[in-house]
This record gives structure tokens, C-alpha cells and sequence, in this order.
């Protein structure tokens, strides 16, 4: 089928939630993709994150061809390899803990959230069990009736009301408006180490540190949403490693399935046992399809690439290249006032006069950028982000950002 045909037939039969280009990707290798018109593009955004090596990596596919061939899904009542394997990694390189394997980021929050309940029982304060959980302006936890209340973004619960009850929101980077919130009912906090949706903003660097003292202080859970920055995307294994803290949960998604989907939850032993069903009697949370032995087995080989290639300092080096290019290009480009984030998760801000931006707006920019040859993307109607895959080589890179300055100083 060729692109019209494509869209036509996708448009008769699926249900319209997300406003697409006209565009229909038939191929894809490392940082590239071909359309069914055979146009090339350069992948700077990798699927929301997702596709966190690149398509169709040899090694993930070679994984995927041999556990094809082995075993697909047997259902969580019985014990594989690739689960094992999968929990193996994530406990290496993080602080260790224990993995629920699920489909999305949005579940690994829900599975967070739900935990958290449990803890606030088992932890009550002096009216009951606790239960309320502490989120913050701007951030984006997922789309499920839970996660959207946790969402600091009222734009994404608008119209699903009456939502569930428990959730607050304070400012990002302030720590001292998340101490004023915390009262008796208050049983976790949940927070992006580096916010995605909200605009790529890093925190200062004593933020973290000081809401892992106030957990501490009140017997409270810190989650931290690594949906966005787990998986090397940040140049470390886990966002929160860029601090000096650890969390008791950490949800991750997105790169975490190499594109597969994929949603994990590890928390430390201590907070884990409150799932374990030996120890409560039953089943608490589960799934049907999460940790699925293809979906593990691609999981495992996402640790095993980045580590065997060195793609933690290969991601810095290429985060550092490209914020030096983008801040250069701030200075002659009128109207970009900031560029920030860590390793390949990068967002440049724009200006707003009026009700635009300074280039009218940055979904301009982002079809301009499609029209070129390069996929990026534009949140909160003024920041580009990008996220390119961390194999991403600096020729490559630069091929794309070569576009995107002729189109930002066209």
C-alpha cells in the first residue's frame, strides 16, 4: 500500500485518540526511517523514548528471534528465564529490589501507587491508614484513572471526573513547599527526576536529596517515575543516580522494552513484601501479559548492549555535543531562551509573545522539521524536545541538527 492508502484504511477502522502526520513508516534502522513513499527521515525523538537503541537493533532482534523459537507466555504462576534474568539487571544496576513486570510506564505508576496504599495501612498515622500521595506541577505519570490525578497537568484528567481522592500537587524543585504539604494522611511522594512532559527541567541538585531526608523524617515512600530517564537515556543507568540518594520505588517504561512494551516497578525488599502473596495471603496486583518471555527477553538484551557498548559515556558525549550546538545556536537565534537536560534527553524553550511562541509555534517547527527529514517533537506549547536513540552516532546527529538550525534560522 502506498501512504494514502495506508491512512485511508487506518482512519476507517481505528479509533482517532492521537492526531498524526500523514506520513506512513515502513522501515527503520539504528536512527533512521524510511516511509512507505521511500522518504528518509533522522529519528531524534525514538518513539517517545521508547525505541531506546534504535529499530531493529541486530541484538534485539536476535533476541527476539531466539526466544521466538523457545517460549512466548506461560502466565506469572509459573517461573522463566527471561523474567529472571530481566529482574537480574534492573536489581545491578539500580539499588538492588525486587521487579513487577507490567505493559506500560502507567501501569509500573499504578502497580507504585497501589504499593504505596498498602504501606500506608501497614504504617498508619494517628487518624488511620494513610493513603495520599504527593506529586508535583507540571508532571506527567500516565493516563489510567490513578495516574492522571498523580499527573500535575489538569489538561490530561479534564473531563474523566469524578477522579479518585488522594493526590496533591506541589511545585517542582521546591522542597520546601513539599515539607509545608506533607500532613497525616500523606503516605509517599512521586516524582521525575528530570521532568519529560513538563518541559524537560532539571532540578537543583540538593532538591532530590532533600525529598529523600523528608521521607525519611516521616516514614514516607519515595517513588521516582523513571519512565523517561531510566534506561541510560539521562548517560546514567537510572535518572536518580545523578543524585545522591536512592529511591524505595522506581517505575520505569518506555526504552526499558527497547520499543516493546514494556512497564517495570522495583521496589526495595522492605515495601516489596507488601506484594509478596506468601506472606499476605493472596494476591494483591498482578497481570496477565506483563513480563511475557519476549518482552523479557528484549529487556535483558537492552542492559546487555548498553553496558557491553559503552553507551552510558557514549550518551554523555553525544548530550554534550549536542547542548553545545543548541546553546550556539540560542545565541543566533532569535527568540530560543534556554536549552537544558542531561545526556539525549534535551529540550530547547522558545519565547512566548502573546499566545504563540516566537516561531508561532513549536508544532510549526516540529512539521517544518518532519517536511526535512527529522522527527522531533514540541510539549507545553513552547520546549522542543529531543531524544534521540543513544546509539546515535555524531555524524548522524549532526545531520539532524544541521536541519533543525536551517529551519530555526531559515
Amino acid at each position: 500500500m502506498n501512504t494514502q492508502q495506508v491512512i485511508t484504511r487506518h482512519d476507517t477502522t481505528m479509533s482517532l485518540n492521537y492526531p498524526r502526520f500523514p506520513v506512513t513508516m515502513a522501515q527503520g534502522e539504528g536512527a533512521r526511517l524510511t516511509d512507505t513513499d521511500g522518504k528518509p527521515y533522522i529519528d531524534l525523538f525514538s518513539g517517545f523514548g521508547a525505541t531506546v537503541l534504535g529499530h531493529c537493533h541486530p541484538d534485539l532482534v536476535a533476541a527476539v528471534k531466539r526466544q521466538a523459537e523457545r517460549l512466548w507466555h506461560v502466565g506469572n504462576l509459573l517461573h522463566t528465564e527471561p523474567q529472571t534474568h530481566a529482574a537480574e539487571a534492573i536489581a545491578r544496576h539500580g539499588f538492588g529490589g525486587r521487579s513487577f513486570f507490567s505493559h506500560s510506564g502507567a501501569d509500573a505508576n499504578e502497580a507504585a501507587i497501589k504499593l504505596a496504599r498498602l504501606y500506608g495501612r501497614e504504617h498508619p498515622g494517628s487518624k488511620g491508614p494513610r493513603f495520599s500521595i504527593l506529586s508535583m506541577h507540571r508532571s506527567f505519570h500516565g493516563r489510567s484513572f490513578a495516574t492522571m490525578q498523580a499527573t500535575g497537568d489538569d489538561k490530561v484528567s479534564a473531563g474523566f471526573e469524578p477522579l479518585p481522592e488522594g493526590f496533591r500537587h506541589v511545585p517542582f524543585n521546591d522542597s520546601s513547599a513539599v515539607a509545608e504539604a506533607i500532613d497525616d494522611t500523606t503516605v509517599a511522594i512521586m516524582v521525575e527526576p528530570i521532568q519529560g512532559e513538563g518541559g524537560v527541567h532539571v532540578p537543583d541538585d540538593d532538591y532530590l536529596p532533600k525529598l529523600r531526608t523528608l521521607c525519611d523524617q516521616h516514614d514516607l515512600l519515595l517513588i521516582c517515575d523513571e519512565v523517561w530517564t531510566g534506561c541510560g537515556r539521562t548517560g546514567r543507568w537510572f535518572g536518580y543516580q545523578h543524585w545522591d540518594f536512592q529511591p524505595d520505588i522506581m517505575t520505569l517504561g518506555k526504552g526499558v522494552g527497547g520499543g516493546l512494551a514494556v512497564g517495570v516497578m522495583c521496589a526495595v525488599d522492605r515495601v516489596a513484601e507488601l506484594y509478596d502473596a506468601r506472606k499476605q495471603g493472596g494476591v494483591r496486583h498482578a497481570t496477565t501479559l506483563g513480563g511475557n518471555c519476549l518482552a523479557m527477553a528484549v529487556t535483558t538484551a537492552v542492559f546487555e548492549v548498553i553496558e557491553r557498548d559503552a553507551l552510558l559515556s557514549h550518551t554523555k558525549a553525544m548530550g554534550r555535543h549536542a547542548m553545545t550546538r543548541l546553546s550556539r545556536l540560542a545565541e543566533r537565534c532569535p527568540g530560543l531562551l534556554a536549552v537544558r537536560g542531561r545526556g539525549l534527553f534535551l529540550g530547547a524553550q522558545f519565547e512566548i509573545k502573546g499566545d504563540v511562541t516566537w516561531f508561532n509555534n513549536t508544532a510549526e517547527v516540529v512539521q517544518r522539521s518532519l517536511d526535512a527529514g527529522i522527527l522531533v517533537n514540541a510539549v507545553q506549547g513552547n520546549m522542543l524536545r529531543l531524544a534521540p536513540p543513544l546509539t546515535i552516532d555524531q555524524s548522524t546527529l549532526d545531520e539532524g541538527l544541521d536541519r533543525l538550525e536551517s529551519i530555526l534560522l531559515g
